[in-house]
């Protein structure tokens, strides 16, 4: 049995990077001083296995996604990343590989995106593995994007490409074939778009797309007390999802309310397109428009589409 403190000393402690605000993982609460001119940004999100990640998932990968997916959360917002806390609910099986190989992910993506551990929690269950993490970034003063910005004829713009994630995890269960692992790779490992934090100087309001493009919009949506239309033929796709889409609506709607895209949704005037686009680095896309009324309506060729549902809702799906 992997001894808590040991687990501390020697896979977590070099994980806070020299930072003076982790105290060296000492003691039970870490100090974080003020940044002039900038506000500090929290978001908190949670892995259960089985549920967001599969249990033959490597330990290394689950950590990667824990922190990626929150810095999903972040990159919504244009704020940049700083540290993080850390829980773990370790299962009785999980020794010291296992949670070698946790540190070892988390390491690696702390040093890809700049990310110093400052503190946290670890204990064990008699359930299945569970994992959290709450991010802290900074954004200048006042300057953070919310979800509930959007104004009546605001484009719906979103990055990247939708559906991947759900395909992936098709993928990943073997459900649809997934040849060179690139779809699998997509859902485990997803993107943070970091470098959107410019561009939303230009939008209104932002969310990321983890629940789904659909029930993401309607977030943005209801919290600003609008309506929202998406086009579902203008939904970007990767070749491999048009391929599998086939045109058909009913498969664009499978896509846009799978989940786990990770991309960033924005409301963006249409004056204002042009110059989000240029500061985003990255394909955006025009993909409906916020109107006055409230809802969000999937639409294919012009016809409203009754969906089944508009995408993960923890404990359900709406």
């Amino acid at each position: 049995m992997a001894d808590e403190f040991e687990t501390i000393a020697r896979l977590l402690r070099p994980l806070t990077r020299g930072a003076p605000e982790a105290l060296d993982l000492l003691d039970d609460a870490a100090v974080l001083p003020s940044r002039p001119g900038f506000d500090l940004i929290l978001t908190k999100d949670a892995l259960v296995e089985g549920v967001h990640f599969l249990s033959t998932d490597p330990l290394d990968v689950v950590a990667r996604k824990l922190l990626r997916t929150n810095l999903s959360d972040l990159a919504a917002k244009g704020a940049e990343p700083f540290g993080y806390l850390l829980a773990t609910a370790w299962r009785a099986s999980d020794g010291w590989a296992e949670r070698e190989a946790f540190a070892k992910g988390l390491a690696l993506d702390g040093a890809a995106f700049d990310l110093r551990l400052l503190g946290g929690d670890t204990v064990s269950t008699t359930g299945p593995l569970v994992v959290s993490a709450t991010l802290l970034g900074w954004v200048p003063t006042g300057g953070m994007v919310r979800r509930d910005g959007a104004k009546a004829g605001d484009l719906i713009v979103v990055t990247g490409t939708i559906g991947d994630g759900w395909l992936g995890l098709q993928g990943a269960t073997g459900a649809l074939p997934d040849p060179d692992g690139a779809l699998t790779t997509r859902y485990r490992l997803p993107t943070p778009r970091l470098s959107l934090r410019e561009a939303l100087a230009h939008a209104h309001a932002s969310a990321d797309v983890s629940d789904g493009l659909i029930a993401d919009v309607g977030h943005v949506a209801r919290t600003s007390g609008l309506r929202a239309t998406v086009d579902l033929e203008t939904v970007p796709l990767s070749f491999a999802a048009a391929v599998w889409a086939e045109g058909r609506a009913e498969r664009l709607a499978t896509l846009a309310t799978g989940g786990d895209d990770y991309e960033i949704v924005c409301a963006v005037a249409p004056e204002r397109f042009d110059a989000f686009a240029a500061a985003a680095g990255m394909p955006v896309t025009v993909v409906g428009r916020f109107e006055t009324g409230d809802g969000v309506e999937a639409r294919f060729q012009g016809q409203t589409l009754a969906l089944d549902r508009a995408g993960w809702r923890h404990g359900s799906q709406d």
